[in-house]
């Protein structure tokens, strides 16, 4: 069993219940300006969002155009009449409402603080992780939080996670394990990163282009098996 002193969270599908966060938010916007939804309507916008937030971690899109895109794209689908900017807005206010914990989230989070230094890396929206994190009782048992927004880089790019290593304390990158949901962003981020991951998998995803990945988990509980000897 390694030493590992740090551990990197991802945020939303690690920690925070983003699916749910997402839900509440989407049947809240289309409420507020009447429009209809159904889960196709869902089905649909998580297509259009997927797509768009990929080609945001391969350096082909901007976050501003992520936001402020997949609204206008859904509406063409559903012939609404709405360019999508104002809702977008409103939506994300009702994003960062959200605080839905992922189970066993903030026992698994409060025990490793006591023997853990613990980080956040996101690449999550200024406007929204802050508040949720916050109001979702986690931010005050990690160190810093690392947002892309603020980062100027995203993960998976290895200058990312550069500057996060620099504001860290812990400078032996073998003593550092990157926890998160994503193998786009965490997996290979933390692969060319050069440092240990952690994949927390609980659908049970195929790792459908073979990264090599550290560990594999579906529950938070099962880290401390993983890193059990130190806590």
């Amino acid at each position: 069993m390694k030493n590992y002193t740090t551990l990197l969270f991802d945020a939303d599908g690690t920690l925070l219940d983003f699916d749910a966060c997402e839900d509440d938010a989407l049947k809240e916007t289309f409420r507020y300006y009447g429009y209809p939804y159904n889960e196709q309507i869902k089905q649909a916008y998580s297509a259009i969002n997927k797509e768009l937030w990929s080609a945001y971690e391969n350096g082909e899109k901007t976050r501003e155009d992520v936001i402020y895109s997949r609204f206008g794209k859904l509406f063409q689908q559903l012939q609404i009449d709405d360019d999508g900017i104002a809702f977008a807005n409103t939506y994300l206010a009702a994003l960062s409402r959200g605080h839905q914990v992922i189970p066993d989230a903030l026992e698994v989070i409060s025990t490793l603080a006591k023997s853990f230094d613990l980080y956040i890396v996101t690449n999550g929206v200024i406007q929204t992780q802050y508040r949720r994190l916050k109001e979702s009782k986690l931010q005050s048992w990690f160190q810093d939080v690392f947002i892309s927004e603020e980062i100027g880089y995203r993960k998976p790019q290895k200058e990312y996670f550069t500057t996060c290593f620099a504001r860290i304390k812990e400078k032996d990158p073998n003593k550092l394990l990157l926890i998160g949901d994503s193998l786009a962003s965490d997996m290979q981020g933390g692969f060319h990163a050069g440092i240990d991951t952690c994949w927390f998998n609980p659908k049970q995803l195929s790792n459908e282009h073979s990264l090599p990945i550290t560990y594999e988990i579906r529950q938070l509980k099962e880290l401390y098996n993983i890193v059990g000897g130190s806590i």
